[in-house]
C-alpha cells in the first residue's frame, strides 16, 4: 500500500497529513476565471483519440484523502476549509474532470478529532465568480435498460438553468450534535469569498460522521460536483479495542457518477447528471418528472473502480455511501466470482460501534451489505487466508433508480473496487476480533417516557404532489366521525391492536408552518410509514442532531390509499402475517433508516446536547431537493412551557398521542 500519511505541516489550528501520490490539482482564482481552463494539469482537450469508449476496471490505485487533526486546544482559532475548483483524474484512461472539492480534494480531507475536542471551522467558498458549473444535467426519456446506465447525453440539450448556477454552498456535518446555527441550514449558503462559521463540540462516542453540501434546491448537483468528506471522532472505548489503525484503517467513500461523451461516443470526463423522465409533462406543474440519479461508474475515494494493495492481515474500512440515490448491495467475491466467506465483519454503524460484531457473507445472517445513501459502515476484513489472491467488492443491487428495478441489473457495471493481497507474511498479526465491541451501549426501549410523531411518505402520483413523493406530518383526529372518507390529507390506520385511528396532514412542504418543537433532552419515537405499494420504493430517512435506535419494522397493506384523492378509501392495515425482523446490523445507533414501500419503521432517540432549528429529510438528494424535507426546533423544555399555542406540536419528553402505532 502506498505510504499515505506524510506530514505536510500545520494549517490554522489543524495538523495536515496527506497522501504522497496526489492526483488532484487545485486551481487558483485566476486559473478558473475562464471556463475549462486546465491550469497546471494536462489540458482535457489535448487527449484526442485517447479518450475511451470503455474504461478498464481496477486500473489505478486507491487514493486516500488527506488527514486533518487539530493542532492545539484553542477553540478560538478557526480553521479554514475552502471549497475550490479542481481537475481530477477519475480514471487513468480519462482526461481530467472539472470538479469542486474541499481544499481542492475529492473527497475532502478526513477530519479526525478526540471526543470533547471542540473545533471551529470556517467553510469558505473560494470558487471564483463566473466559474463554470462542473456538472452537465439532462433528463432522458425512459427506456429499458434505463438511460442512466449509459454514458453520454444522447443528443439531449443540457439544462441551461443548471449550467448557469453560481457557486452557492453550505456544509452540513452529518451526524453531529451541534447547535442549529452550526448545522448547515440549507438557506444559509454562502457565495464567493464568504465563510460559513461552524463550531463542533464533538462530545460523542467514537463515530464516523461525514460532511457534505446542503444548499437549498441544489444539493444534488453540489454534492455530485465533489463536495463531500469524512469526519472521525475517537474515544477511549474505541482505543481499548486496539482495532487496526494507521495504514490499516482506510476510509472508503462510495459515489456513483456518469460521464458525457463526444460526437464519436468517446468519454470526455465531463460530469453528467443524467436522470430518467417518468412523466414528460406533469399536469400540475407543466414540467417533466424524473427519477433520482443513478450512474454506471462507481467511484471510491473519487476514483472509478480502483484497486488497493493490502497485506495478508486485518484491515479496518470506514465506508460511507456518498451517492445521490444509489443503494449498494455489496458482496466480497474471489477471482471466480464466488462469495468469500468468513472474512468480513461489521463493527459499527452510523452512530458508532455496534454492541457486537456482525459477520457478513453468504454463510452469515447478513449475506450482503445493503448501504443506502448517507449510511456509514465500520468494517473489518481479515485478509490472512487470502494471501496472494485478488478479491473484489461488487454491487449486486439493481442499476436503476429506486423503485424501478432493471432486469439487466448491474450486469455491465457491477464493479466497486479490487483488493490485491500480498503473499508475504509481514509483521506478526496480533489483532483478535472482540466478542463485545461497545460495553457502553444501552438499548432505549419503550419504557422511557417519550413523545410520538407520525410521518407518512406518499407515492409520487399523489394529488397535489407535482409528480414527486412527499413527506407528510400527521396529527391524530380526536373526533374522526366528523370527517368524510376519502378526504385529501386524511389517513386511516389499523394498527397491530386492531383499532382504527384517523390522522390528518398538518404539513407537506418545507415552507409549511413549523410542526415539531421538542424540549431539549426529550425522548421521541418517530414512525415513518411508506405508502408506496412497491417494496422497492425505499426512502433513506435522516434526522439531524439525534442518534436513534430502531424499535421495529411492520408490514402494512397500503392499497387503501387513493393517490387521485390524496387520502385513504380503506384503512392502511397492519399485516401480522408478514413480520419483518430487524437486521443484526440495525441494532446499534443510527441516523439514517431505510423505509421500503408498505412498511412502517419505528425509531426512538433523544434530542439532547444542542438547541436550534434543524431538519429531517429523505437522503435521496433529488427527493430532498424536490421537497422531502421539513424543519423542527429543539429548545429548553422550560422555555417550551411558554409556547404561545400556535399548534407547534411541542413535546417536553412526556408521552403523547401514540395511536398504538
Amino acid at each position: 500500500m502506498t505510504d499515505i500519511h506524510t506530514d505536510i505541516g500545520t494549517s490554522s489550528g489543524f495538523l495536515a497529513e496527506t497522501e504522497t501520490e496526489a492526483t488532484t490539482e487545485t486551481l487558483g482564482d485566476e486559473a478558473l476565471a475562464a471556463p475549462h481552463r486546465p491550469g497546471a494539469v494536462d489540458d482535457p482537450t489535448a487527449h484526442g483519440s485517447r479518450e475511451p469508449r470503455e474504461l478498464t476496471p481496477f486500473a489505478a490505485p486507491l487514493t486516500v484523502p488527506p488527514l486533518l487533526r487539530p493542532a492545539g486546544g484553542d477553540v478560538r482559532e478557526e480553521t479554514e476549509i475552502a471549497v475550490r475548483p479542481a481537475w481530477v483524474r477519475l480514471h487513468p484512461q480519462l482526461p481530467p474532470t472539472l470538479m469542486w472539492g474541499y481544499d481542492g480534494c475529492v473527497p475532502g480531507p478526513t477530519i479526525e478529532v478526540r471526543r470533547g475536542e471542540r473545533v471551529r471551522i470556517a467553510w469558505t467558498n473560494r470558487v471564483p465568480r463566473e466559474s463554470e458549473f462542473p456538472v452537465t444535467a439532462v433528463e432522458a426519456p425512459r427506456t429499458s435498460p434505463p438511460p442512466s446506465t449509459r454514458p453520454g447525453r444522447e443528443g439531449i440539450e443540457p439544462n441551461k438553468d443548471v449550467a448557469a448556477l453560481p457557486a452557492w454552498t453550505v456544509t452540513h456535518l452529518h451526524g453531529a450534535q451541534t447547535g442549529g446555527g452550526n448545522d448547515g441550514w440549507a438557506d444559509n449558503a454562502v457565495g464567493f469569498g464568504d465563510a460559513q462559521l461552524s463550531e463542533y463540540p464533538n462530545d460523542h462516542q467514537a463515530v464516523q460522521w461525514w460532511y457534505h453540501d446542503h444548499a437549498m434546491n441544489i444539493t444534488r448537483w453540489n454534492v455530485y460536483a465533489g463536495l463531500y468528506g469524512t469526519y472521525l471522532v475517537r474515544d477511549d472505548e474505541e482505543d481499548a479495542l486496539q482495532l487496526p489503525s494507521g495504514k490499516r484503517e482506510i476510509p472508503l467513500l462510495l459515489a456513483d457518477r456518469n460521464l458525457d461523451t463526444d460526437e464519436d461516443g468517446r468519454l470526455t470526463g465531463r460530469l453528467l447528471h443524467k436522470t430518467t423522465i417518468v412523466d414528460p409533462k406533469n399536469p400540475e406543474t407543466g414540467k417533466p418528472v424524473s427519477l433520482p440519479f443513478t450512474g454506471p461508474y462507481t467511484t471510491v475515494n473519487g476514483r472509478i473502480w480502483p484497486y488497493a494493495e493490502v497485506a495478508p492481515g486485518w484491515y479496518r474500512f470506514r465506508l460511507v455511501n456518498a451517492s445521490n440515490a444509489r443503494t449498494y448491495d455489496l458482496v466480497l467475491v474471489d477471482e471466480d466470482n464466488a462469495p468469500v466467506p468468513g472474512v468480513l465483519h461489521q463493527i459499527g454503524s452510523d452512530g458508532g460501534l455496534l454492541p457486537r460484531p456482525v459477520p457478513v457473507g453468504f454463510d452469515a445472517a447478513l449475506p450482503t451489505l445493503t448501504v443506502a445513501p448517507a449510511e456509514r459502515f465500520d468494517l473489518l476484513v481479515d485478509f490472512r487466508s487470502l494471501a496472494g489472491k485478488r478479491v473484489r467488492l461488487v454491487n449486486k443491487g439493481p442499476n436503476a433508480a429506486p423503485g424501478v428495478p432493471d432486469p439487466a441489473g448491474d450486469v455491465r457495471y457491477p464493479h466497486v473496487m479490487e483488493f490485491r493481497v500480498g503473499k508475504g507474511a509481514g509483521a506478526r498479526e496480533t489483532f483478535r476480533l472482540p466478542e463485545v465491541l461497545s460495553g457502553s451501549f444501552r438499548p432505549i426501549g419503550h419504557g422511557v417516557p417519550h413523545g410520538h410523531r407520525l410521518i407518512v411518505l406518499t407515492p409520487p402520483a399523489t394529488k397535489g404532489a407535482g409528480g414527486h413523493p412527499e413527506m407528510w406530518e400527521m396529527a391524530e383526529v380526536k373526533d374522526p366521525g366528523s370527517i368524510k372518507v376519502p378526504t385529501d390529507g386524511v389517513i386511516q390506520l389499523r394498527g397491530p391492536d386492531g383499532a382504527t385511528k384517523t390522522y390528518r396532514r398538518t404539513a407537506r412542504t418545507f415552507n409549511d408552518g413549523l410542526g415539531f418543537t421538542i424540549g431539549e433532552g426529550a425522548y421521541e419515537q418517530w414512525s415513518f410509514l411508506n405508502l408506496a405499494v412497491n417494496p422497492n420504493v425505499t426512502h433513506p430517512m435522516h434526522i439531524h442532531l439525534a442518534d436513534f435506535q430502531l424499535l421495529g419494522r411492520d408490514t402494512y397493506d397500503a392499497s387503501g390509499f387513493d393517490v387521485t384523492v390524496g387520502g385513504t378509501r380503506s384503512p392502511i392495515a397492519h399485516d401480522p402475517a408478514k413480520p419483518i425482523p430487524l437486521a443484526p446490523n440495525e441494532r446499534g445507533w443510527k441516523d439514517v433508516f431505510r423505509v421500503p414501500g408498505g412498511q412502517m419503521l419505528r425509531v426512538i432517540g433523544r434530542f439532547d446536547g444542542a438547541y436550534g432549528r434543524f431538519m429531517y429529510h429523505c437522503h435521496l438528494l433529488e427527493h430532498e431537493d424536490m421537497g422531502m424535507m421539513r424543519p423542527f426546533v429543539v429548545m429548553p423544555k422550560e422555555a417550551l412551557k411558554f409556547d404561545h399555542g400556535g399548534g407547534h406540536g411541542g413535546h417536553d419528553g412526556h408521552d403523547s398521542h401514540d395511536g398504538g402505532h
